[in-house]
Formats: structure tokens, sequence, C-alpha cells
């Protein structure tokens, strides 16, 4: 039997700020600089997206299952507002020790796993703010979470005004429409 161990015990709230950027490697050059501190290598992660009849989609609501170098997790983000450019968000998360089995348990309980995406992540610290150096199969991106994201994000050269609004889920939904071609999911080819 598979164990399921809490990581907390409370929802907490995402503030996160996103942009589209073509330079990676000079953020990451540039972090050492303002004194973040880098949390660890560059990873893979897959994402799996559980929904029953789209009723998390149609809610604002995301059910993933999420898999890296660091292990598993199961996360339940409810509906985003913004709080001036910053998403803000519900998030409830803990570690899972079987995701395949967590997720054969939700299966049963009619969801399904209707997408999935994946992007190399490496993350750094800078004061209360995680940022994240995402390389995804549609381009790179920046991430600053946590109470400071705006703050930290400017002094990075990024401006709130010009923040993503959209979900990787979103943003890959419109690549889809300008790129029917692609594959339903983004995932890096094989």
């Amino acid at each position: 039997m598979s164990e399921i161990g809490a990581m907390s015990e409370e929802a907490t709230v995402e503030r996160e700020l996103k942009f589209a950027t073509d330079d990676l490697a000079g953020l990451r050059e540039r972090l050492p600089e303002l004194e973040a501190e880098r949390l660890g290598e560059s990873g893979l992660e897959e994402n799996r997206i559980l929904d029953r009849d789209q009723e998390l989609k149609q809610s604002g609501c995301i059910l993933r299952v999420r898999t890296d170098r660091q292990g598993a997790w199961v996360t339940f983000k409810g509906p985003a507002r913004f709080d001036g450019e910053v998403k803000v968000r519900e998030e409830q998360q803990t570690r899972v020790e079987d995701p395949e089995a967590l997720i054969r348990v939700l299966e049963s309980l009619g969801y399904e796993v209707v997408r999935r995406y994946q992007k190399k992540r490496e993350e750094w610290q800078l004061g209360g703010v995680t940022v994240a150096l995402d390389h995804t199969p549609i381009g790179d991106f920046a991430e600053f979470e946590g109470e400071g994201a705006e703050t930290v994000a400017r002094r990075c050269g990024f401006e709130a005004s010009h923040a993503e609004r959209r979900n990787y889920l979103q943003l890959y939904d419109d690549h889809l429409r300008e790129h029917p071609d692609s594959p339903p999911d983004m995932v890096f080819p094989n």
C-alpha cells in the first residue's frame, strides 16, 4: 500500500509572475550578482493534469500530479485572481510516494489525465522569492513566486506590466491554434 505524506497541513497562497524570455542564460548569470542562491541543477518536470468532465477547467481550478528529480507531488490550485499584475491563487500540495497509484485512485473516482506538459526547471532563491528558469517545448520563461515577486522580477529586469497571465496549459492551447500540427501535449520530442 502506498503512503501519501503531507507536505503541509494548510493551503498556501501562490503569488506568481511569469515572463517569456529569450535570455535565460543572461538571467542565470545575473542571479548570483543579486546574491540569489541556486537551489539545484536544471531537471525535467513531468506534469499530468487531471479533470472529470472538464469540471475543474470550467471552474478555473487545476489538479496536477508532478514528477521531478526531487520526487512526486499532487497539487490542487484554485481559481486565479490578480493583485495588480501578480497572479494569486490558493494552492494545496503534498508529496506523493507513488504517483502512478495516486493516478489510478483518481481515475477510479472519475478523473482522467487530460493533458501533459514538460519543462526543464532550474530554481533559485532570492529573499523569500523563488525564481524558476523554465525551458519548455514552446520557449523559455522566468517565474517569480513569493510575497516580493514583483520587486525581485524588477531587479532581474522584468516589468510586471509585461507579465504573462496565462498558465502553461493556456499558452500551449494558443500554440496549438497557431501550430495545429503540434503534438496534443506540451512535451519534448523523444
